[in-house]
């Protein structure tokens, strides 16, 4: 970046215990790096002075959470989002079928089955989009709609209902390069980095299911190095980042540490609204269930011992509280570093050890705008213990915000707002 001098600007501390002046000052930045603060400085020759005019000033934001490139295909797919019903949903993709070019396929997002009174079948969807390949991904990512010309596309199975969980995410990365290989271009990526650095993001961790090392490698060629990238791996990649011998943090370019290497990720158990997340007790409208785990303990240590000792941290989703218990065991038997994912309802007896280990809570605070009434519903009288950020900071663990993008938007001041106000409509 080109060196600059703000001028009359307010500094946030960023802890209680920050010395940040308590006026406005100067700050001076040097091959990126501050290097004067204080009143009335001197402008080097050469450098653009910019006066802020009493505004404050704040580190670069992460996003410490996001899906890069279902965020980027986002304004190419069909919106579902705010439809009640099968019903609702139906009419906007039969809408689109008509509406289609020969050739083409209707990708659809947004939606939240988990919320509706029933699943969609695929002979439904079948009968409003004829042999017009048709995905609906479910805002959350646990599950798409497909209809049989899709699947039969895919090599799925033929059904009635959904695709969810593990078979979904293998089947993703074919979905992309069927049906929409042509979002997913440098140049769309570009733009959404762009308007991302305009809301003060310097930096993310992209979580996209299927991305290899070699496809950011290659978006960096093409002008895509707007921002620092962590790029994490899923377990059936693990193998290829271990062969070419790369740790978390190292750059996956020569002399150039904007683009690393992220952590392992790991799917642990489901979602909310797939009733798939790991809980200790029922679900409300299910009690014969309580979710399920992806892998088993044995499963999942082995997972965190080969990433450990690769020198590769883990990023561990789990969502339910069984789920966080388990992955927390998990990370005391081996000694992996990393951060639990997402931790939407928590014990708070097991928050010490969490603290304890150096586990970071990996949040997505605006997910409670969508989540609220359906965690009302499948969860009561365990409201106090979802996105349990305050009691996270009380017992010293380290959180890091996210927007987990496209679930919400990659905005960091939605996310900060939900933070501290757990609402968007005043209701506490």
């Amino acid at each position: 970046m080109p060196d600059l001098l703000l001028r009359n600007v307010r500094i946030v501390p960023l802890s209680p215990r920050a010395n940040a002046p308590a006026g406005v000052v100067d700050v001076l930045v040097a091959d990126g790096v501050v290097t004067a603060v204080g009143e009335g400085l001197s402008r080097p020759e050469g450098v653009e002075a910019y006066d802020a005019g009493g505004r404050w000033l704040v580190p670069g934001l992460w996003d410490a959470h996001t899906h890069l490139g279902q965020w980027t295909l986002r304004a190419s797919r069909l919106d579902l989002q705010g439809t009640r019903s099968p019903a609702e949903a139906l009419a906007r993709v039969a809408a689109a079928a008509r509406e289609i070019e020969p050739g083409e396929a209707i990708v659809g997002t947004g939606h939240s089955a988990g919320t509706w009174d029933r699943w969609g079948t695929v002979s439904e969807l079948d009968s409003v989009t004829g042999g017009i390949p048709a995905i609906l991904v479910n805002h959350d990512f646990h599950h798409a709609w497909l209809n049989t010309a899709a699947l039969d596309a895919v090599g799925l199975p033929r059904r009635e209902d959904m695709v969810q969980e593990t078979e979904w995410y293998q089947a993703y990365p074919t979905v992309a390069e069927l049906f929409e290989a042509s979002g997913n271009t440098p140049a769309a990526y570009r733009r959404m980095l762009t308007r991302t650095a305009g809301l003060g993001v310097v930096g993310m961790t992209d979580f996209e299911v299927g991305v290899r090392l070699d496809d950011w490698r290659w978006r960096w060629a093409y002008d895509c190095d707007l921002l620092r990238i962590r790029v994490a791996t899923y377990a059936d990649q693990l193998d290829e980042a271990i062969a070419e011998g790369r740790r978390t943090g190292d750059p996956l370019l020569p002399g150039d540490d904007r683009l690393t290497m992220g952590p392992l990720k790991i799917i642990s158990d489901g979602s909310l609204g797939t009733r798939t997340a790991w809980c200790c007790d029922p679900y409300a409208d299910d009690p014969d269930s309580c979710g399920a785990p992806n892998q088993s303990l044995d499963e999942l240590q082995g997972l965190l011992e080969r990433a450990h000792a690769a020198g590769l941290e883990v990023a561990t989703h789990a969502i339910g509280d069984r789920a966080v218990a388990e992955a927390l065991a998990a990370y005391a038997m081996t000694g992996a570093r990393g951060s639990i994912e997402h931790a939407q309802l928590v014990r708070r007896e097991d928050l010490p050890l969490m603290a304890r280990l150096g586990i970071t809570a990996s949040v997505q605070p605006a997910h409670i705008l969508d989540d609220r009434e359906m965690t009302e519903d499948v969860w009561p009288g365990r409201e106090d213990r979802c996105f349990a950020t305050r009691w996270m900071l009380d017992e010293g663990v380290r959180v890091a915000l996210g927007s987990d993008a496209p679930v919400a938007p990659l905005d960091p001041w939605l996310a900060i707002a939900a933070a501290v106000g757990r609402s968007r409509d005043g209701k506490e």
